[in-house]
């Protein structure tokens, strides 16, 4: 696994950290999902949850109240108190506290039944774990999603916020958003930014976390701190 910070710019520090996916020879996520073959796939999510909890609780300061971020595929989710019971483990033997760790989904996996997600998130939270959207505006679902349940954060994905300094349509697109998710008591983050003018409007535009190659890049097995602002590594 590899980590890459998250912003909080109201507090001016790091509010936790994505696990993401990486090849031993730094092959992408996309690269390594694919060669996961569909049998595979309930197996590989339960190992990549279990890998990112052990590396958190041995990386992450003690001091720090920090919030792990992981990746879930919920096609990949059969029955979500069964299929949590490997994280819950991995969470208690780690000593790793389960109201840090953020589930997140994307958008670009197709979701083919909605109800079953519904049960996954409803799962989820009773279990103490908080969610995400990500990529939210690049794919299957849309603001159709937001109508059937309501994740705790919301991840813009990059291809809204990339050039946003230089489009007014990207700024009432993203603001739009904003607005929804104030409205609905979400918090909103945006990712993929990788200019400090992307950043100055989101931020005057009232977002709060952010994530992205200006603040840093993953690094693997290692929590990076952010150079541009002159947050040390943790």
């Amino acid at each position: 696994m590899a980590f890459q910070p998250i912003f909080d710019a109201g507090a001016h520090r790091v509010w936790g950290y994505e696990a993401l996916v990486r090849g031993l020879s730094g092959e992408g996520a996309y690269e390594v999902l694919g060669k996961v073959l569909p049998e595979q796939r309930y197996r590989f999510d339960q190992d990549c949850r279990v890998k990112a909890i052990e590396l958190a609780s041995r990386l992450f300061p003690a001091d720090e109240e920090l919030v792990l971020s992981i990746n879930f595929m919920p096609n990949a989710v059969y029955e979500p108190a069964a299929c949590l019971r490997a994280t819950l483990h991995a969470a208690k033997r780690c000593g790793f506290p389960t109201s840090s760790i953020l589930f997140e989904f994307t958008e670009n996996e197709e979701v083919t039944d909605t109800a079953h997600l519904t049960s996954i998130i409803t799962e989820y939270r009773k279990q103490g774990f908080t969610t995400a959207i990500d990529d939210f505006g690049a794919g299957h679902a849309g603001l159709g999603l937001l109508v059937d349940f309501q994740p705790d954060l919301l991840k813009i994905d990059m291809k809204l916020i990339r050039g946003i300094d230089a489009s007014p349509a990207r700024q009432a697109v993203v603001a739009g958003i904003g607005g929804i998710a104030k409205e609905l008591g979400i918090t909103v983050l945006a990712e993929g930014v990788e200019t400090e003018e992307e950043f100055r409007v989101l931020k005057a535009g009232g977002v709060r976390l952010f994530q992205g190659y200006w603040f840093a890049k993953p690094e693997f097995e290692a929590l990076p701190g952010i150079r541009a602002l002159g947050i040390p590594a943790a």
